[in-house]
């Protein structure tokens, strides 16, 4: 059985997560976004469901999905508020967000636990969900984030 096996700090092997635009004229750059805590991977399919005269139970069809990715960062200032001369990498996570950018995502899940290459999910869609705080038990900015999935992933 191959379980997939992100080892934290081993590199070929971690989670990461870059984005680049994907505008129809897209911005130079690219953003790898560092310090992920947690990542969920949706894929919620909505359910129709009705009900009949003749039927005990209710009946169902499965319609279009809901993805996303969900997760929470610790805030590196240059990734976060931008930095670099690519205009993409100006704009950060922040200005990707407020500016409603349309962006490209590329998530590598790691490797496996027997040593193969891992799987990556691509996709489109627009960053969401930025709270950061801080507390006196969280002594850094933590934010969680939110790609919306304008379609479908692709796995590769």
């Amino acid at each position: 059985m191959a379980y997939i096996y992100p080892a934290p700090g081993v590199a070929g092997v971690e989670l990461t997560l870059t984005l680049t635009s994907a505008a129809s004229t897209p911005l130079t750059g690219s953003i790898e976004v560092l310090a992920l805590q947690d990542v969920t991977v949706n894929a919620a399919n909505d359910v129709f469901s009705w009900t009949q005269l003749d039927e005990t139970a209710k009946l169902q069809v499965a319609t279009t999905s809901t993805n996303s990715l969900s997760m929470n960062l610790v805030l590196n200032q240059e990734t976060f508020f931008g930095t670099g001369t690519d205009a993409f990498e100006a704009l950060g996570i922040f200005g990707i967000s407020t500016n409603k950018s349309y962006v490209a995502f590329s998530l590598y899940l790691g490797d496996t636990s027997l040593g193969a290459t891992g799987k990556t999910l691509t996709g489109n869609g627009y960053v969401t969900g930025l709270a950061p705080t801080v507390s006196a038990d969280s002594p850094v900015w933590v934010s969680p984030i939110t790609i919306t999935v304008d379609g479908e992933y692709t796995v590769a």
